[in-house]
């Protein structure tokens, strides 16, 4: 590694670590012969992307020892139906988690199924849930051991899934936040100024190395596949490389942590409603 070059920040290894916490507390909870911990992800539509997202998501509750159900539904499926089996989980006393894989077909209002069941995309029942990938990414930075208090951030993206609930996460800790989004003027400027960047628009390599203030540590949470088939971010890894002082790579970054908190908000939550 050239003495400029940043530093990257494994998703991988520190969503092993989670993981592996958790496993240790499911094989305690099975010792005790109780229910396990039970997630559900709800499936609409044949999308390519979603498809890999659900099965990695299973793959790693079948690791830990997580009871993981799927509701593969027909991507013609109204929106009526899709809400009464949101409903209908939120009252089953065995599932203590309910993931809405997204992007949902068009016919359906994406706005309206988050809201019917929490913001950042999981119902878990614990109003303490901190939604998964805004988590993952306040679990990275404390993962280089950040001092936060009193450094700015730009975010940018909106969404109820990881912008809004991300700048809530930066502002807690004593963070300044710019919030960008798609009628944002001079964005390259804003980026400029930022000690923290959290891209999460879902434009291929959007984020240019050279808008960033030298040092800066760049979050990645985009994930998008170009015509070529490779994965890429919404920055350019390769030019923000030797500007960023720590950077999340793509893959391997931000999305084995969204897994991995996945997982622990599971857990969270089935504790919570086995201790009341």
């Amino acid at each position: 590694m050239s003495k400029n070059e940043a530093v990257v920040i494994s998703g991988k290894v520190l969503s092993d670590e989670i993981l592996a916490e958790v496993a240790a507390q499911v094989d305690e909870i099975k010792r005790l012969e109780q229910r396990q911990p039970c997630l559900v992800v709800v499936l609409v539509g044949e999308d390519p992307a979603s498809q890999v997202y659900v099965r990695n998501k299973k793959n790693a509750c079948s690791k830990v020892g997580i009871t993981s159900l799927e509701y593969l539904l027909s991507a013609e499926t109204a929106q009526e139906d899709l809400l009464k089996l949101i409903q209908q989980l939120n009252q089953d006393d065995n599932v203590d988690g309910i993931l809405v894989q997204l992007p949902l077909p068009n016919h359906l209002d994406s706005k309206v199924i988050i809201d019917r069941y929490n913001m950042g995309a999981l119902a878990l029942k614990d109003p303490n849930i901190c939604p998964c990938t805004p988590h993952g990414v306040m679990y990275m930075l404390d993962s280089i051991a950040l001092e936060l208090t009193g450094k700015h951030a730009v975010v940018l993206g909106t969404s109820n899934i990881v912008g809004r609930p991300m700048a809530l996460e930066l502002i807690n800790r004593g963070v300044t936040v710019t919030m960008c989004n798609s009628t944002t003027t001079n964005v390259p400027a804003l980026v400029a100024q930022a000690d923290i960047v959290v891209a999460a628009v879902g434009k291929p390599n959007f984020v240019q190395g050279e808008w960033l203030k030298d040092g800066a540590v760049v979050l990645d949470v985009g994930i998008n596949r170009l015509e070529s088939g490779k994965l890429c971010g919404d920055v350019n890894y390769d030019s923000a490389l030797n500007k960023a002082s720590y950077i999340t790579p793509v893959p391997g970054g931000v999305g084995p942590m969204t897994i991995a908190m996945l997982l622990k908000n599971t857990l969270k939550a089935y504790q919570s409603r086995i201790s009341k």
